[in-house]
């Protein structure tokens, strides 16, 4: 983690709006952690939002820095069968032209690859290059309304979670369908997933299958965000 992010992380910390969640093992929540993480949940959004810098790049790294066996395999379910061939990604919401794209589709628009550092909640991390479409990309191509502010995803293994518009926007957010210079293996998120330098983990969701811009946050939030952790998941 860069010396800015540190100091980041501290000020949340400080100030005492960190959320409990990164504090908590994915594991395991209890009714405690829950109601602290959704009680400051609303005021953690408007203070990480106010530190984020949209345009600002995280660090990057030189190939000769991956990490090949330290990204570990985190399931929240069973691993989803999705045919790349037949996979439509679903841009739709609070945008003037809804889209479903192709794996064709996406990879005819530049590839961005780029290596980061990618940060667990429990504790680990690992150097990773990923590669991919800018997230950002491909939502001016659905052209969103005025009125979105955040990104809700759903992936194929029912899992879902949401961001801020800003944070989807950054130049490093990405849909990735490349890891370490070759396709994305299934148990890492093919065809699709996020990959950030700007996010913890548990905000890169794999199997993404839908991209719904929206005006408000929707009831659920996020699968872990739900049960305790920090909203914004910033770093």
């Amino acid at each position: 983690m860069n010396h800015n992010s540190l100091n980041r992380r501290q000020l949340l910390q400080l100030s005492g709006f960190a959320g409990m969640g990164l504090l908590l093992d994915s594991c395991g929540l209890n009714q405690y952690s829950t109601s602290v993480g959704n009680a400051i949940d609303p005021l953690n959004q408007r203070v990480e939002e106010l530190l984020l810098k949209p345009q600002a790049l995280a660090r990057e790294y030189p190939v000769s820095s991956i990490e090949p066996q330290a990204l570990l395999i985190n399931s929240f379910n069973d691993t989803p069968k999705i045919d790349p061939t037949t996979f439509k990604l679903i841009i739709d919401g609070a945008v003037n032209q809804p889209m479903q794209l192709s794996m064709n589709d996406i990879k005819k628009l530049p590839l961005r690859s780029m290596v980061i550092q990618h940060v667990c909640v429990e504790g680990w991390a690992a150097i990773v290059q990923w590669g991919g479409v800018r997230l950002k990309d491909l939502i001016a191509l659905a052209q969103p309304k005025s009125t979105a502010r955040y990104v809700y995803f759903e992936s194929g293994d029912g899992y879902y979670n949401s961001w801020d518009l800003p944070s989807a926007m950054h130049p490093q957010t990405l849909l990735a369908y490349q890891k370490n210079g070759q396709p994305i293996p299934v148990d890492n998120g093919a065809p699709l997933r996020l990959a950030a330098p700007i996010k913890l983990g548990y905000k890169q969701s794999k199997w993404v299958t839908r991209v719904t811009l929206l005006d408000r946050l929707a009831t659920k939030q996020g699968y872990w965000e739900d049960q305790g952790y920090e909203w914004f998941g910033g770093l």
